[in-house]
């Protein structure tokens, strides 16, 4: 049976006995029975703040929207926001109000998924403070093996890419912990309570269990698998696919001929993934109340498949055959286009877009040795 960190803290009680912990959640944050991270700290332990990652957590914010402090309503515990207008950090007042500092989110294993950068600010923040901070770790739902895409440069760092990792890292949360803690000379004192039963190649199906949406955004394991990839177009005036039932599973715009671009993307011979010629029309987000036409990725072969690659060659044939297609501008004046920051390099902002293998090749020898340098960061 697969478990993760939280079905196991009974065995590290002593880890937080007599400490003000700090707990950052979100909706994921539950065992194996159901019950929250936020209850079963709250009732064996003294939970003394809740830290509030994006979409808050009990996950009634909306992508991108700012969190505010508040008193839990179930427990009556404070909750102070990580996610705001000014930063993403824990601050010293917050840090005074605990002794410890416990994170448990189901990460996608996906560097631009941005509970992965709350995770290494607060664990930065941590370090520097003295207090010492525990991951409950969880399983890897695209499995703890496949490494994809190019690793993000120093000078594309930002929420959406805080540590140079590649798109897609085969790494828990833990693990990430750990490398990046040793890596960036952080020193923190860093507890992982492990997962149990899982192995480095099982995929979110096989563990058994129940998925729990990560956020709005990711409804099915199915998204999941395909964000890597598809998530490349929030940088763009393509739709994603938000406000439809299938996000970053349907990509479109209302100056795409679905098929057209479904016969071509087919014709590629893509491993793992099937495309289908669709029109949809958004409730929100991109084009919301316009038809839009595009493709859905069927993913056939959930082992062969490779989203970055997929998303990439998705990225290229679109801006080639359709003159309409635009990077959005940055987010606010003085930053980098939203593409450079998802992309943690400018490598799709140039003049060629003839043919995306150059650039892939590039990625596999990135990711290749990214997949090398991980192996000493292994838990599992």
């Amino acid at each position: 049976m697969v478990v993760n960190g939280i079905d196991r803290i009974a065995n590290d009680g002593r880890l937080f006995r007599g400490k003000r912990l700090g707990l950052i959640t979100s909706p994921t944050g539950l065992n194996a029975e159901f019950a929250s991270t936020i209850q079963l700290l709250h009732d064996n332990y003294r939970l003394a703040a809740l830290f509030s990652p994006e979409h808050g957590v009990r996950g009634n914010v909306e992508a991108g929207g700012m969190v505010d402090t508040y008193a839990d309503p179930i427990t009556g515990v404070p909750v102070y926001s990580l996610y705001r207008p000014d930063s993403k950090r824990l601050t010293p007042e917050m840090l005074d109000a605990v002794d410890m500092v416990v994170y448990d989110i189901q990460d996608i294993g996906v560097r631009y998924y941005t509970f992965i950068s709350t995770m290494l600010l607060a664990l930065e923040d941590c370090a520097k403070a003295g207090k010492p901070f525990v991951v409950l770790d969880r399983i890897n739902p695209l499995d703890g093996v496949t490494v994809e895409g190019n690793v993000l440069k120093e000078a594309y760092r930002s929420f959406v890419g805080h540590y140079p990792l590649p798109v897609r890292y085969g790494l828990t949360a833990g693990e990430v912990a750990a490398m990046a803690n040793e890596q960036m000379g952080w020193k923190a004192e860093l507890h992982v309570v492990r997962c149990g039963g899982w192995e480095r190649t099982m995929q979110f199906p096989d563990t058994g269990a129940t998925w729990i949406h990560p956020s709005i955004g990711i409804p099915r394991f199915e998204t999941a698998l395909v964000y890597p990839g598809t998530c490349l177009f929030e940088g763009t005036n393509v739709s994603e696919g938000r406000g439809t039932t299938f996000p970053f599973e349907m990509i479109g715009a209302p100056f795409i001929e679905a098929e057209r671009l479904s016969d071509e993307m087919n014709g590629k011979r893509l491993p793992g993934v099937r495309f289908r010629p669709v029109y949809f029309k958004p409730a929100a987000s991109k084009f919301a109340g316009e038809t839009c036409g595009g493709v859905q990725l069927y993913v056939t072969d959930r082992r062969a498949f490779r989203s970055v690659e997929t998303g990439v060659t998705l990225l290229y044939a679109i801006r080639r055959n359709y003159a309409e297609f635009r990077f959005l501008p940055p987010l606010k004046e003085g930053s980098r286009p939203f593409i450079d920051l998802l992309a943690g390099d400018d490598v799709y902002r140039g003049d060629d877009w003839h043919d995306p293998a150059p650039l892939l090749e590039r990625f596999r020898e990135e990711s290749r040795l990214f997949a090398e340098k991980k192996r000493q960061y292994h838990l599992y």
